[in-house]
């Protein structure tokens, strides 16, 4: 993982990820308008418009400039197609963030999730010296919690009936990293 602060870039192996840009708007509308994606996220709306996009993509710019959010593009390395986000939120006060990550249907079990995530959180170790990283999933969608398993977090609970999403009440299982370095 390599982090150039001047492009606001993390390059991994295979991977770029780099901030969004209003022209990534219609590729993330194609990925988000998607049911499959749609039922085993928190917060993606149903169906996804270009102006879901486009609304997103603003705010991203202020809140990595105040250090507040950190979204991330996650783009293939040679010809810059987008697969997904990967996001990491800042809780100075505690040292710590969560990470969450989508990754468009196209492209699940390539385990680009798993590279974006890890590059993310040494990106929150060892550029930002936070203490802690977390992460939720649904228990309804184990493949993410097989990611958060890759990146060494380990299970520190489970919300019973935490979310509704559709009418359905769903589990949120936590995990949780501590920077062993620090």
């Amino acid at each position: 993982m390599v982090f150039d602060a001047i492009n606001r870039t993390i390059i991994t192996e295979r991977l770029i990820l780099r901030l969004f840009q209003e022209s990534d708007a219609p590729a993330v509308t194609r990925l988000c308008n998607n049911y499959n994606l749609y039922k085993s996220t928190l917060n993606l709306p149903y169906p996804y418009s270009l102006k879901d996009a486009l609304g997103w993509i603003s705010r991203h710019e202020e809140n990595f400039e105040g250090d507040r959010f950190y979204e991330f593009a996650v783009t293939d390395r040679e010809s810059g197609e987008l697969y997904g986000a990967v996001a990491l939120s800042n809780n100075q006060r505690f040292s710590n963030g969560e990470i969450a990550y989508w990754v468009g249907e196209d492209y699940w079990g390539k385990g680009y999730a798993t590279e974006a995530a890890q590059a993310v959180v040494k990106f929150a170790f060892e550029v930002k010296g936070y203490h802690k990283v977390y992460a939720r999933y649904f228990q309804s969608n184990p493949a993410s919690g097989k990611v958060m398993e890759k990146l060494g977090m380990k299970e520190e609970g489970i919300l019973i009936d935490q979310i509704k999403k559709e009418d359905q009440f769903e589990d949120l299982v936590c995990y949780g990293i501590v920077n062993s370095a620090g």
